[in-house]
């Protein structure tokens, strides 16, 4: 696979709000990491990039406008240039104009990575491969959370990772991690 200026990196809801409780455990503390690394390479490549944030509109919610929650978490802030798109469902692409700002640009392919893996990372990543996007998801850069069934018993984030990243690949997405994706940026953009 190959990535190239008609591919458009989205961060999808890397906010300070998870933090706050009643958020439960979560998974893959290197997610921050990965997606800095993501980010660099593409400002220094100076591909196309959107940046997604929930605005939650559910009273009480660590993700609303107005709590410190809603803040992007350091170093996801969208830099001067970089469009951001704000969302209150699950996908980035339902009541917002991410799907017409990615045709104007040409946009072809997307890469999404942020949180929460098995929310609103796979559910905008199920509607952009609805949308004829090709669509990668960044496996290692994304994270989710315990999760509680429906008998009380709890199921872990890493249980829940694994199976929404499987369920992506085999109909919706290629999972890749950090170092994949960057390694098939056009060579001009990692030298």
């Amino acid at each position: 696979m190959n990535l190239d200026v008609r591919t458009a990196l989205i961060p999808i809801d890397v906010q300070q709000g998870f933090d706050f409780p009643p958020w439960p455990p979560r998974n893959n503390p290197a997610m921050e990491a990965n997606g800095l690394r993501l980010l660099d390479a593409w400002r220094r490549a100076r591909l196309p990039l959107i940046h997604v944030r929930h605005d939650s509109v559910v009273p009480g919610s660590t993700l609303a406008p107005g709590h410190p929650g809603n803040a992007h978490r350091p170093g996801f802030v969208p830099l001067e240039d970089e469009a951001l798109v704000t969302k209150s469902v699950n996908a980035a692409f339902i009541g917002t104009d991410l799907d017409l700002r990615l045709r104007r640009l040409g946009v072809d392919t997307v890469v999404l990575f942020g949180i929460s893996t098995d929310m609103c990372v796979s559910t905008t990543a199920r509607v952009a491969a609805n949308l004829g996007y090709r669509t990668v998801v960044v496996g290692d850069a994304c994270a989710c959370f315990d999760l509680a069934d429906a008998d009380g018993s709890v199921i872990p984030a890493d249980q829940i990772q694994r199976a929404h990243l499987a369920t992506l690949r085999a109909e919706f997405a290629t999972v890749m991690d950090t170092d994949e994706v960057i390694g098939v940026l056009p060579e001009w953009i990692t030298t």
